[in-house]
């Protein structure tokens, strides 16, 4: 069977979709790097709060202990 219709009303519109086809394919890619991006941040944030809080206990147990040793030093001998 033949095809019916004029190559040139065909030719314009299968540029378009190869156009789309590519388009999409990059906006695939770039919304993959836009994840990688983000697990990485996401890892480094991850980081940062374990060490924020490995400070604050750090702190927590100095006053304590400077507590604790200024109690010894004030009770009975």
């Amino acid at each position: 069977m033949t095809a019916s219709g004029s190559r040139y009303l065909k030719e314009p519109f299968a540029a378009h979709e190869e156009r789309m086809q590519a388009t999409e394919k990059i906006m695939d890619l770039q919304f993959s790097q836009v994840e990688q991006r983000l697990g990485k941040i996401e890892n480094m944030i991850e980081r940062l709060e374990r060490r924020l809080w490995m400070a604050v206990y750090g702190v927590v147990a100095v006053i304590l202990t400077q507590a604790v040793l200024s109690l010894i030093e004030v009770g009975p001998k």
